[in-house]
């Protein structure tokens, strides 16, 4: 959904109109409020917050989805290791990288 010009207030514009601002928003209007000419907060429906809300919900399960049919396609594939293997080769890894900084000093 895009904004038009009527969209967009400033901060204290907004505070001294809230009511006529509510009553926009109730009827569909979403309004954006600005602070020293930043967009600073938004006032939206209450309904549609909630359902902003549940869409996110639904994209971070969607999102575990997918991830779990690539972890089961990684087992399928063979692509698997012990979780005590991966996380000992994380903790070389992360000690190797923290031990390259200071010998590069050491040698500059």
């Amino acid at each position: 959904m895009g904004f038009s010009t009527g969209d967009i207030v400033p901060f204290t514009l907004a505070r001294a109109n809230l009511s006529e601002l509510a009553e926009q928003v109730k009827a569909g209007a979403e309004k954006v409020i600005t602070k020293n000419g930043e967009s600073y907060v938004a006032l939206i429906d209450s309904d549609r917050l909630d359902y902003y809300h549940r869409l996110e919900r639904e994209r971070i399960h969607l999102l575990l989805i997918d991830d779990a049919r690539r972890g089961l396609e990684d087992v399928v594939a063979g692509r698997t290791q012990e979780a005590d293997a991966a996380i000992r080769s994380l903790q070389k890894r992360r000690a190797a990288a923290t031990k390259s900084p200071a010998r590069a000093a050491k040698r500059g």
